[in-house]
């Protein structure tokens, strides 16, 4: 699936389309260089499975939890981690099992411990500001 999203408000219509192609797959990972808008596509992700809270960036963290109406959104930033056991640390396998939504950004940092199956949205950025976004079942 090949999307071009030509301003920031048509996020949210390009978020219902990626939760409909997803189908039952609730892990995503989100490739893109820092700026490529990672994170506002997962504001209208979450917008878009109900969430009324605002989210944000997890960068410090390492990881947000967010509820919605059906349950809850584990938002990944693994940017600034130094290694995978990093990831162990903060109990990422359990979150991958728990079934619940899981939105992973710089998931090359932690690329040993992705799952069989995910979906994976690469983001780059086309003539005059335009974004492109591709997601592919994996």
């Amino acid at each position: 699936m090949n999307i071009r999203v030509n301003s920031e408000r048509e996020l949210h219509e390009v978020a219902s389309e990626l939760l409909k192609f997803a189908e039952k797959e609730k892990v995503f990972l989100f490739e893109g260089d820092m700026g490529a808008g990672k994170t506002t596509l997962i504001k209208s992700l979450c917008y878009a499975l109900g969430m009324i809270e605002m989210a944000s960036s997890p960068t410090y963290s390492i990881v947000n939890e967010y509820a919605y109406p059906r349950g809850k959104i584990y938002h990944f930033d693994f940017f600034r981690i130094k290694s995978q056991n990093e990831a162990f640390d903060i109990g990422f396998e359990e979150y991958l099992a728990s079934g619940e939504y899981c939105f992973i950004e710089w998931p090359q940092n932690i690329a040993d411990l992705w799952p069989h199956h995910y979906i994976k949205i690469t983001i780059s950025e086309g003539e005059n500001g335009l974004r492109n976004i591709e997601a592919n079942r994996v």
